[in-house]
């Protein structure tokens, strides 16, 4: 039986509390504030790597990951062959046996589809959706995603710091980066850009870009079903504005550079 994806939310207590009218600007405090937030805008590229190796490690651990001899994980082995990077990152890919139809791809290349949408795309229709995964991954929207929610709130004074290394974070603030990096929310240029970019990355790889205009038009076609899935889709589709305008521009790509649309086919595991 598929596990419902786990998610863990940091609950932060907002206490507010009335100084005295008579308290006076404590400068050292000020100054303490600013400095931390320097710090934070700062973040290097180590720590950065550091914080999405922890986080994409911890959904490792507290999700449903299916083994090597499962096929779930056969079928995305056979269909990522030979595919082992992005522009130098290197690409990992893991199977979440869980009810949610949703693929997400993380700034250090780690790759995660759901099997429920393995369940309801074909071959083609799966790659689509990964291709654009790897499209925000190229274009950096996942990293700067990423670091946004690393410099909001709590979580920025606990990023901060005058080395290196990574300060350590809570399972709850792990909870929290894991659930930005699998439900970032990208802006329509964003998305757009992801488009091309996962069109080239698929062409780059030998695979036929026309798949991801068949994965919209699948998830599409899914909208306002009934059921667990159904809802899944419709929040999958709250991120991804203008599908239709989107499906017309990649159709007219592939048309224009050539490609045959692939036979509608049922996916085989």
């Amino acid at each position: 039986m598929k596990s419902a994806f786990v998610k863990f939310l940091a609950i932060i207590a907002l206490v507010t509390v009335a100084a005295p009218a008579h308290a006076q600007f404590n400068l050292k405090k000020a100054v303490s504030g600013a400095s931390k937030a320097v710090q934070a805008a700062t973040l290097t590229d180590q720590q950065m790597a550091a914080y999405v190796k922890e986080s994409v490690d911890w959904m490792d651990e507290h999700n449903p990951v299916l083994p090597e001899d499962d096929p779930y994980t056969q079928r995305l082995r056979r269909l990522t062959e030979g595919i082992t990077d992005a522009d130098g990152i290197p690409l990992n890919f893991k199977v979440y046996n869980v009810i949610d139809v949703n693929a997400f791809a993380c700034p250090d290349g780690s790759v995660r589809v759901f099997s429920a949408l393995m369940d309801i795309m074909n071959d083609d229709e799966l790659l689509g959706v990964i291709g654009h995964e790897i499209g925000h991954v190229l274009k950096h929207h996942s990293k700067n995603a990423f670091r946004t929610q690393l410099l909001t709130g709590a979580m920025k004074d606990a990023v901060a710091s005058t080395s290196s290394k990574a300060a350590a974070l809570t399972d709850s603030q792990l909870g929290t980066l894991g659930e930005a990096l699998i439900n970032a929310k990208y802006s329509q240029k964003q998305e757009a850009e992801a488009d091309d970019c996962g069109y080239d990355f698929l062409v780059k790889n030998g695979k036929n870009p026309w798949g991801i205009v068949m994965s919209f038009e699948k998830l599409e076609s899914l909208e306002g079903g009934a059921g667990a899935k159904a809802s899944a889709v419709d929040k999958m589709f709250s991120s991804h504005p203008e599908t239709q305008k989107r499906i017309q521009n990649l159709t007219k790509r592939c048309n224009k550079d050539g490609y045959t649309r692939p036979a509608a086919t049922e996916e085989s595991k």
